[in-house]
Order: C-alpha cells, then sequence, then structure tokens
C-alpha cells in the first residue's frame, strides 16, 4: 500500500535528475517526455485522485509535500507538478460521469486550468453549455487531454471540463520565468459542453461539489480554496529550498577577488544563508500547520469559518512571500557567477518571481480581506474565499 512517506521519498528521488533536466526543460518550453514518464511511474501524480480512478487519495497536503521537494531539481517542473496533481484532485470533484469520461483512456490522464473567466462567452443552450474563448496561462497544457476552463453561468462562476479536440493551444509562452511550464493560451470556438462536464465553483468552495457524495472521503470535503493556492506556492517554496542549496554549494567554491577570502568564511555569507533558511523553514511550517488543520476539519466533516478560509488564503500569498524573499537575499549575495545561464541560482530567481505573480498568490489582496474580517467589515470579495 503506497503511503505519503512512500510518494515524498519517490518526488526526492527525482531531485537530481530534474537539475539535470531543468536547462533542457526551459529550451523546450514545457515539460520533458522523459519527466513525464517519471511521474507516471513514481505515481506521484495519483497521489490525492479518487481511489475508484487509478489514485491514492492520500489527505491533500502531501501534493504540497512532493512539489516542494521537486522544486528543489526544477521550480518548472515542480510548478506542473502541482498543478496537474491539483487538477486530479478537482477531476474528482465533478459529476461522475464526468469523472467516468476524464478517467476512462487511462489513470495516468493530465488536465491542464485556466481559470480567468472574463474572455469566455458561455451560453446556456438544451442540455449542457456552448462555450467560445480565449484563455491564458495554461500550465502543462501540452501534455494534458483535458482542460478545466472557467466561465460565468446563470448561477455564477462555474467551471467546464473541456477535451482537448474540442480546442486549441496557441504557442505564446515566450517568457521570462517558469519558462518550462508551457503556459499558453486556450482557445475554444462554439464547442458544446455537456451539463454534466460542469460544476458550480460556489459548490468547490464550500466542499459541497458532487465529488464529496461519490468518494465519500475526506479529499473531497476541503473547501477548494484552502488548498488550491497552496498547490502554487509549494513549487516555491521548493524553489527558495533549491536556492539555500544552490547557494551552500556556490559560496563553498568561492574565494573573494579582492581579499583572497573564502566565501565560506564570510560573516555575512553566514548571516544571509540564516536569514534565508529561517524564511523557508518558517514558510514550510506555516504551510503545513494549514494543511494539518484544514484536513483536521474535514475528518470531522466541519467547514471552516470565513475568518479562518480568510486567514488560509493569506498565509498561501505569504508563504509564496516569505520564499521569494529567501531567494532574493541569497541571489544578491551570489556574485557575477550567479548570473550566467549554468548557474541554478538565476533560474530559481527568475522562476520564483515568476510563480509568485499569479494571481492566486496575490499578497495585497488576500492580506487585505483577512484584515478587513479581522475587524468585522464583510469582505470585498467573498469568491476569493
Amino acid at each position: 500500500m503506497v503511503n505519503r512517506e512512500d510518494l515524498i521519498r519517490r518526488a526526492a528521488d527525482l531531485v537530481p535528475v530534474l537539475r539535470e533536466r531543468a536547462e533542457l526543460t526551459e529550451e523546450l518550453r514545457q515539460i520533458p517526455q522523459a519527466t513525464l514518464d517519471d511521474f507516471h511511474s513514481s505515481g506521484i501524480l495519483r497521489a490525492a485522485q479518487p481511489t475508484r480512478f487509478g489514485g491514492y487519495d492520500i489527505d491533500y497536503p502531501v501534493v504540497l509535500d512532493i512539489a516542494a521537494e521537486l522544486g528543489r531539481g526544477c521550480g518548472s517542473t515542480a510548478w506542473c507538478y502541482g498543478i496537474w496533481a491539483a487538477h486530479n484532485w478537482a477531476a474528482g470533484m465533478f459529476p461522475e460521469k464526468a469523472q467516468e469520461e476524464y478517467w476512462s483512456d487511462s489513470v495516468d490522464v493530465l488536465s491542464s486550468t485556466s481559470l480567468d473567466p472574463s474572455r469566455a462567452e458561455v451560453t446556456s443552450i438544451k442540455g449542457g453549455y456552448q462555450l467560445s474563448g480565449r484563455w491564458s496561462f495554461s500550465s502543462g497544457c501540452d501534455a494534458s487531454t483535458w482542460a478545466i476552463l472557467a466561465g460565468m453561468g446563470p448561477g455564477g462562476l462555474i467551471w467546464l471540463l473541456v477535451h482537448q479536440s474540442d480546442y486549441t493551444i496557441e504557442d505564446n509562452w515566450f517568457v521570462s520565468g517558469l519558462k518550462g511550464t508551457g503556459s499558453k493560451d486556450v482557445l475554444v470556438h462554439e464547442v458544446f459542453v455537456p451539463e454534466y462536464r460542469v460544476v458550480s465553483v460556489a459548490d468547490l468552495r464550500r466542499g459541497q461539489s458532487p465529488g464529496r457524495t461519490i468518494h465519500k472521503t475526506l479529499n473531497f470535503r476541503i473547501p477548494l480554496q484552502t488548498m488550491f493556492a497552496y498547490s502554487l506556492a509549494a513549487p516555491i517554496v521548493g524553489m527558495a529550498q533549491g536556492a539555500l542549496e544552490a547557494f551552500e554549494e556556490l559560496m563553498g567554491s568561492r574565494v573573494a577577488y579582492t581579499t583572497g577570502e573564502k566565501m565560506i568564511e564570510n560573516p555575512l555569507v553566514h548571516i544571509r544563508l540564516s536569514e534565508a533558511e529561517a524564511e523557508v523553514n518558517s514558510a514550510r511550517l506555516i504551510m503545513a500547520d494549514d494543511g494539518r488543520e484544514v484536513v483536521a476539519k474535514a475528518k470531522i466533516k466541519e467547514t471552516l469559518s470565513l475568518m479562518e478560509r480568510a486567514r488560509v488564503r493569506r498565509n498561501q500569498a505569504y508563504v509564496a512571500k516569505l520564499s521569494v524573499r529567501a531567494v532574493d537575499r541569497l541571489f544578491e549575495a551570489s556574485g557575477g557567477h550567479a548570473l550566467f545561464d549554468s548557474s541554478p541560482m538565476q533560474r530559481f530567481h527568475r522562476d520564483a518571481h515568476a510563480a509568485s505573480h499569479h494571481f492566486g498568490l496575490a499578497w495585497e489582496g488576500a492580506a487585505e480581506e483577512y484584515g478587513r474580517i479581522r475587524l468585522g467589515l464583510e469582505p470585498k470579495n467573498p469568491a476569493r474565499l
């Protein structure tokens, strides 16, 4: 029986080869097939997937631990892992017939998403919806058979599960960071999406999706937003850990040009390393504590309060903020050698900043909402909590 420790160990075992493939991953602008094969053979993508469809249905925080491990090796790879694993959890929240279609060909199926509904055109028709539009930043779309796309339905925000035969991918992912994620645009034109392949986002956020009654396990009682954005923050924690390890290696071989002093003996290096490690460790502890609380509530079928949900959303953004701060602290002290393409430091720096730009990790909005609720005010955007 596969357990949490097995999957984290398998992820850790992949870190050296992910480091070796990091440059290739950027050149390809998508995850290499060899890495996909490693993911599938190790089973790490099925961590929170329903057991009915070949998954392990282990408590969801294992996905965060795995993503953080992988981030030590390659930021783009960890990002796509977090996305794909989260989507195989989310797919288990759709109506039963949709799930049967989703996993009909393979338990190793993958899905990308794009959750900005601003350019979606959704029209209610008999038996479902007609869908058109453009969705950006669909990470991992090249390897995915499905896409979960957001749109506004008659009753509010909905997610629609669309097969790859019904959309095209525009290759426009030419960016400075997370180059290997292939986060390209997805285009749909007048496609019919049956009603059973649609789910209400309000239900997902309340932990009241169809998957709750289908699978009857704690993973499908978890409110979506309490863990979904952590799937984005966890890779950044891993990138910060990877930068810490790369910094240690770099300082071990460097000598100051002007004095000949070994950098490993420089007190400023010691201070930077110490503070950065404290930031990374703090980020890990915050993430782990939130994971334990969310799982504990799901076990006893309790729902987190508005204040608790706002705190978790704030923490997700703060974990990313702490991790980026640690990367910056180390990169600033790494010298000119860190600028070379061959240096993992410059890649961790670019990738961490790119990842932190995701709207799900925006600090100001999450912090403001928590502050408002803490002071007894109504949230500005309760749909994000």
